[in-house]
């Protein structure tokens, strides 16, 4: 009755998006915990703190770069979720190992200890709960700023330049991007060059990687324009090179269930957002942290169905127009009708998010559960043609 009850409400759009997350959850997967409310706005509060201080050393470059006394600079930084969640996840787990609060009224700074033999030999059994607070602290200072230069890349080489706000008018908005991106690319080498090089080679691997989807952009929007024009071969390509492709990297093959490998768009999606999380996690794992495997795959499967469900959802006909292949506008060319298009796109999107909150809560994260249930109720499908 408590959990049909709570469907109920989490379904009633007179509720915060928040609270209908964390009982949707409940309903869900019949976990409700409290703290986790507490626990999100403490999370934000200490993330808000790091990305401020990342954004002042751009302030700086900014400031001497076009001459001023000083500059105020913001950035869209939605895409820090992951590194949130995963300092929510050690926050819980070293507060259940110890007697005091580990997690104290100041944020570690410096640069993590690492052990170059943690990816094959397992996380460190003997930190202390402070310790691993200290250690997550660390690691999530530097994958934010290693996160938010990577989405700066990205956006200076698609020429997006709607994100980078300053509060004077520049001569050149492309100029503030490159500023800004030079100024952290040049911070985190100071801080790889410190650091032991298998920390360097985990993100290397994950950025090269992505890059090689990158890199068929072009082919995938041929494949669209001549799906566009009704060639039947294009489709049966979108299927089997982009909805159903299989992984060529045994490796990376390994890193998947059976069931996740069955799910549509998993290489591509990995490839193109996925995998960067991975390599993420790697970095708190090199820092001793045992971040388990449910935690990971929540993660990841969570920011694939974020990115499906939220940005190409939303983008739907703009990317259309600008012959972008998508999930989204992948399903469209290739379901019958509009409103068979809409049905598919949410049901690859729900069985991302499901999956995720599985994995969420088999690794003890009501966080991570409620952020994924966060993210389905955030999606406006109704922008979509063909809703029933």
């Amino acid at each position: 009755m408590l959990k049909t009850g709570a469907g109920r409400l989490a379904d009633s759009s007179r509720l915060p998006t928040a609270l209908r997350a964390v009982l949707g959850y409940y309903a869900d997967a019949g976990v409700f915990d409290y703290r986790s409310l507490s626990l999100k706005g403490e999370i934000d509060e200490r993330t808000e703190q790091m990305i401020d201080d990342v954004f002042a050393l751009v302030e700086d470059a900014l400031a001497e770069a076009f001459d001023r006394d000083s500059v105020t600079f913001d950035y869209d930084t939605k895409l820090v979720l992951p590194a949130q969640l995963t300092l929510g996840y050690v926050y819980r787990h070293a507060r259940q190992q110890a007697a005091d609060d580990p997690v104290t009224a100041e944020i570690a700074s410096g640069v993590p200890d690492v052990d170059a033999d943690a990816l094959e030999a397992g996380p460190s059994q003997n930190l202390t709960p402070r310790e691993m607070v200290v250690r997550a602290e660390q690691m999530t200072r530097f994958s934010i700023e290693a996160l938010i230069d990577g989405d700066m890349r990205d956006a200076i080489n698609d020429d997006e330049f709607e994100d980078f706000e300053v509060d004077f008018e520049p001569d050149s908005i492309r100029r503030v991007a490159e500023v800004a991106q030079r100024a952290l690319q040049s911070h985190l080498t100071d801080i790889l060059d410190d650091l032991p090089p298998i920390v360097e080679e985990r993100y290397q691997w994950a950025v090269d990687y992505s890059e090689t989807h990158q890199d068929r952009d072009e082919h995938f929007r041929e494949l669209m324009d001549a799906a566009e024009d009704g060639d039947e071969s294009a489709l049966c390509d979108i299927r089997e090179e982009y909805k159903f492709a299989d992984f060529t990297d045994e490796d990376v093959a390994a890193l998947f269930t059976d069931t996740e490998r069955d799910l549509p768009y998993i290489k591509t999606q990995y490839a193109r957002v996925g995998v960067l999380y991975d390599g993420m996690l790697d970095l708190y794992r090199l820092g001793g942290l045992n971040i388990e495997a449910e935690f990971a795959r929540a993660i990841v499967l969570a920011i694939i169905g974020a990115q499906i469900w939220l940005d190409d959802v939303d983008d739907y006909d703009d990317d259309r127009r600008e012959g972008q292949l998508t999930p989204v506008t992948a399903e469209y060319l290739l379901a019958p009708d509009d409103e068979a298009g809409y049905r598919r796109v949410v049901d690859v999107t729900e069985q991302y998010l499901d999956l995720a909150k599985e994995y969420a809560t088999a690794a003890d994260s009501p966080l991570t559960g409620v952020a994924v249930e966060y993210i389905y109720r955030s999606g406006e499908p109704d922008v979509l043609p063909g809703k029933p």
